[in-house]
């Protein structure tokens, strides 16, 4: 069987999914799976006019980007359907090499981890229509009607309530599968703290208090370091700057203080291991890497989410009493020193993490739909008399 998964690398939370997915299948034998990035398939123009509307409009312009995408999430099923389908025929005539990709690699069953790819699926032109069942699998924690299109034969989702709305709006329960959203394997692997902190050459006696900062403003989080420098004791802050390439200029001055250790990191392989080390994590609520720390049952403050799917993130997250969310920066430090000097409180929220975490999404997704793909095989061969 060969399957493809297509994402658009708009935000590194589509190619995380698109990954763990990969992993997923790979386990399995007499499985080929190929992982295409949609918008390397698409015109130049329209990919570079993309990137740069979705970057400019949720970071420079956030309550636009809000209104964008609040006033675009139809509850109307039919409604929703067409409106998809009219982007859809807008966009195909940019992406003319991806129906051309699907009719020469000929998979079996194609998985979207977004929205682009799965909406231009429907427009295929006959002769590319060789990819039969198509599945979507929902990477924000609340399911936005963008991702709701003609032809699709299993949503995968990552909660209930995703399930109960798109219940409500009309679809058909017996294609709506709750199973997470599909994080990295080694996050279903235990790990120990002190093992890992040893590792990773981390403290065994302090509170860790871990940073990531690749979505933040550099401002914001030199303001947060700054005020945690001087508040906490007997604690080590490790601030992860990934893709932000400004962020460790930005805290240069800011060095270790008298009861404070501090670690800038730029690009990271080791994410899980630092999230399994944490007695705390701030982050935005970006759905890849809130569903890794759920997983793992490690507390969260969220803070400057993105207006729309991350807000929609961050109040699922607060309303399942894993983490928190405040809106003043001032708030931070209180807050971490709060929760440090409570330690009955964290497990509280370790606890409500570890019920709403699901680390074995990526494999259920994958042996859902390999089994739904050998029933479509067995039930297209011809009886035996």
């Amino acid at each position: 069987m060969r399957v493809m998964i297509l994402y658009a690398s708009l935000g590194m939370g589509h190619i995380s999914a698109a990954k763990a997915l990969s992993q997923a299948f790979s386990c399995f034998p007499g499985i080929e799976v190929l992982s295409e990035d949609a918008l390397a398939y698409a015109s130049l123009v329209y990919r570079n006019a993309v990137i740069q509307a979705y970057k400019n409009s949720s970071e420079k312009v956030p309550q636009l980007y809000k209104a964008l995408y609040e006033g675009s999430d139809i509850s109307d099923l039919e409604r929703s359907l067409d409106s998809n389908l009219v982007w859809a025929k807008l966009e195909l005539p940019f992406f003319r090499r991806l129906g051309r990709l699907i009719r020469e690699t000929a998979p079996d069953a194609i998985v979207c981890v977004q929205q682009i790819p799965s909406r231009l699926l429907q427009l295929l032109e006959p002769e590319d229509k060789v990819s039969k069942p198509q599945y979507v699998v929902v990477t924000d924690l609340i399911a936005h009607s963008t991702w709701l299109n003609y032809g699709v034969d299993g949503y995968f989702l990552p909660n209930d309530l995703s399930a109960n709305i798109l219940k409500q709006r009309g679809l058909d329960p017996a294609i709506l599968h709750v199973t997470g959203i599909p994080v990295k394997l080694e996050i279903s692997q235990p790990k120990s703290k002190s093992e890992v902190r040893s590792r990773r050459h981390l403290p065994q006696d302090l509170s860790i208090v871990t940073l990531f900062g690749g979505g933040l403003n550099s401002r914001r989080v030199y303001a947060i370091v700054s005020s945690l420098l001087e508040t906490l004791t007997s604690a080590m802050i490790v601030v992860v700057a990934g893709r932000n390439e400004d962020l460790l200029e930005t805290l240069t001055d800011l060095t270790d203080s008298t009861h404070v250790r501090l670690s800038k990191l730029g690009t990271i392989d080791y994410v899980d291991d630092l999230i399994v080390a944490s007695d705390l994590i701030i982050t935005k609520a970006g759905g890849l890497i809130t569903s890794e720390i759920l997983a793992r049952g490690t507390p969260t403050i969220i803070v400057d989410p993105i207006p729309g799917q991350e807000e929609q993130n961050a109040d699922v997250i607060a309303a399942a009493g894993a983490g928190v969310q405040l809106r003043l920066l001032e708030m931070v430090a209180p807050a971490v020193t709060y929760l440090l000097n409570h330690p009955e409180r964290l497990n509280q929220m370790r606890q409500s993490a570890l019920e709403i975490g699901k680390p074995d999404a990526a494999l259920k997704i994958a042996q859902h739909i390999l089994s739904d793909w050998r029933s479509r095989t067995k039930m297209l061969q011809p009886s035996k008399i």
